[in-house]
């Protein structure tokens, strides 16, 4: 396993992502419309070329998706049980294709499963930036971690 198990993920550890990733047009057509997503500021250059863009915008969905999965080798590969949900989801600047997207995340708080003995309930914050460093995404989620094998 090359995730972090529940013990290693105590209040105040930073992981930054090694893998960054360039969005690409491809990803953001694709993701749009297989989640049936018809909005012309994704799909359509001409529509987005008269909106205060200028061009299309990446499909925030995809961008809290990427987001949390570039931050998976590091963090929860093979030692996460499940995703609890989000407390929150920011997108303080818009993403465009040809935009590099990098993560560090924040473990902002661990408690041990009350019901599970084998698991913990951990918080993190993935901050998202672009190649000039604007912070493109802030997501906080909660994971159900398994605890470090005996």
């Amino acid at each position: 396993m090359s995730g972090m198990w529940f013990e290693d993920l105590t209040v105040g550890t930073v992981v930054e992502a090694a893998t960054r990733r360039t969005v690409t047009e491809t990803d953001n057509v694709l993701f749009t419309t297989m989640t049936m997503n018809p909005q012309p500021l994704h799909l359509d250059a001409e529509f987005a070329a008269g909106t205060e863009f200028g061009k299309p915008l990446v499909n925030s969905m995809f961008t809290v998706a990427l987001v949390v999965g570039l931050a998976v080798p590091e963090l929860t590969l093979g030692t996460t049980i499940a995703n609890l949900g989000f407390s929150g989801i920011e997108f303080p600047k818009p993403v465009f294709a040809g935009d590099t997207i990098r993560v560090v995340t924040e473990v902002m708080e661990a408690r041990r499963s009350s019901s599970r003995p084998d698991a913990g309930i951990v918080t993190f914050r993935h901050d998202a930036s672009n190649q000039r460093g604007e912070v493109v995404c802030r997501a906080t989620r909660a994971a159900f971690m398994r605890c470090r094998p005996a």
